[in-house]
């Protein structure tokens, strides 16, 4: 279960960097809402996680959930560089935060 709320807590990031791109271009409530329930939900969910799982670990996998779903969210919403070597360094994040969860 601590599992899943890490990456619940990660998507939740994941919501919040989103509507961080978009509140730079529209200032609307529904943005900023959605932008204070992601972060808000993130840490949330975080910190429960962390109640049973190492904290190293916990906040490595966080952000490294966090980091490669802005970098792809990125992509996909706002048009940025879709590179081979961006990519390679996305999967390669991903990569050890999964080796984290193995080897923990």
């Amino acid at each position: 279960m601590d599992w899943l709320m890490l990456i619940a807590a990660g998507c939740c990031e994941m919501l919040g960097v989103a509507m961080l791109g978009k509140l730079q271009r529209d200032r609307d409530f529904l943005t900023l809402f959605l932008f204070v329930l992601g972060f808000g939900g993130s840490l949330l969910l975080l910190s429960q996680a962390m109640n049973t799982l190492p904290m190293g670990t916990a906040y490595a996998v966080w952000t490294g959930i966090g980091a490669s779903g802005g970098a792809v969210l990125g992509m996909v919403l706002y048009g940025e560089g879709r590179g081979l070597r961006r990519i390679i360094c996305i999967v390669m994040i991903l990569g050890a935060a999964a080796g984290l969860k193995l080897i923990g």
